[in-house]
């Protein structure tokens, strides 16, 4: 058995970000275990290209000397957006070779209250007890299925999310179900690999961003937009400040915060798509498995027979969907639609249980769902967690 003042499960952009501020409180030992960027490695199609602007992709340690303009620099590269997912998982493991070299790769399989802390036990029996944890754990559990594929064999249907290379539907007949980036991105990858690709997505047209570029000019567009660039025009000041969104009345937080993540798709990645069949405005009624096939019927009264079905559907966040949350443990968790309610040092009301990264969009709005709410959520642990801070 073994302990630690902090545990953090995870080693993702929010992990190893909150690692970094902690590593400057003196006498803490703070303990990460997870596999370092393992999400946006194994998650994450190969060839893929980060929607986020430049701006809003930098991991975050106390000095600021981590940075993509850093890593550039040390490695004697020349880096532009759109940034290549490869770039980004090699950026975030020369961040935490840096900030955080000491990272425990295992997998925690349980947390459980053992006041007056947490007892976690590994993946491999051991356990580690500690007084503080804070859950970096991703949104890997909370991929979003439709009902309607619940009878289709995992052979036929999948999430986005469990695909690495988009050359194995080369050769093959795949509807892709969404109009987010995820969704259009991965067509645009299938049809580039030689696969034949159709997109079902339920609203009325495809959303692209950027479309007027005048608003995204150098002055105007610092006028209208904060530079992580979430949320529509003026609204993203409020995304880009948690503290001041989380002040708004719950009302307007619950109207503000769908709006500023609306499924869309980058302009750089429209010419990719042009060639793409898109049903637009039809939706996904039933499926079934028909032979070596899978039969679907959409919301106009048309069916498609294809080899495969893609789910572009993003994620929806509940965690009671961690496989490692002890059923006691997550039954004293205030939770609202799945998300934990937490307070300004982003702890729940399990005392010194924290969350950070999709789970603490509830509470301090969509900012948490990109890389670039991690400083943010950096900031306010180190004040949580050091008073001194």
């Amino acid at each position: 058995m073994t302990s630690c003042d902090v545990a953090i499960v995870g080693a993702g952009p929010y992990g190893l970000s909150a690692a970094a501020y902690l590593e400057t409180v003196k006498g803490l030992e703070a303990r990460v275990f997870g596999r370092p960027m393992s999400f946006w490695k194994h998650h994450m199609p190969a060839g893929m290209l980060l929607r986020s602007p430049y701006a809003g992709t930098d991991l975050a340690d106390p000095g600021s000397v981590l940075t993509l303009d850093d890593y550039q620099a040390a490695c004697g590269l020349r880096l532009t957006a759109p940034l290549p997912l490869e770039v980004f998982v090699a950026y975030g493991r020369w961040f935490q070779e840096r900030a955080v070299p000491q990272v425990d790769p295992r997998t925690v399989a349980s947390i459980a209250p053992d006041p007056p802390g947490f007892r976690l036990t590994l993946d491999d029996g051991e356990v580690c007890n500690t007084r503080r944890v804070i859950v970096a754990a991703g949104i890997a559990p909370f991929a979003s299925r439709p009902l309607s594929f619940r009878d289709v064999p995992a052979s036929m249907v999948s999430h986005t999310s469990e695909h690495r290379e988009m050359s194995c539907f080369a050769g093959k007949q795949v509807l892709v179900v969404g109009g987010g980036q995820s969704a259009l991105e991965s067509a645009a990858l299938i049809r580039e690999a030689g696969g034949e690709v159709e997109i079902a997505i339920r609203a009325p047209a495809v959303r692209w961003l950027h479309q007027r570029a005048w608003m995204h000019s150098q002055w105007i567009g610092r006028a209208l937009y904060a530079p992580a660039d979430v949320g529509p025009a003026g609204v993203s000041h409020l995304v880009a400040r948690p503290n001041l969104f989380r002040r708004l009345p719950r009302k307007l937080q619950d109207d503000l915060g769908p709006r500023s993540i609306r499924p869309a798709g980058a302009a750089w990645l429209k010419p990719r798509c042009e060639k793409i069949p898109i049903q637009v405005g039809r939706w996904i009624t039933s499926a079934a498995e028909a032979g070596d096939r899978v039969r679907v019927a959409l919301s106009d009264g048309t069916a498609r027979a294809v080899d495969h079905v893609l789910l572009g559907t993003g994620y929806r966040v509940d965690i009671s969907r961690y496989p490692f949350l002890a059923p006691a443990l997550l039954e004293s968790i205030r939770r609202t639609d799945g998300y934990p309610q937490l307070d300004a040092g982003f702890e729940c009301s399990v005392p010194g249980l924290h969350f950070v990264g999709a789970p603490a969009a509830w509470s301090f709005g969509p900012l948490m769902r990109f890389v670039t709410g991690s400083r943010f959520a950096a900031r306010a642990l180190l004040r949580r967690i050091d008073g001194r801070a």
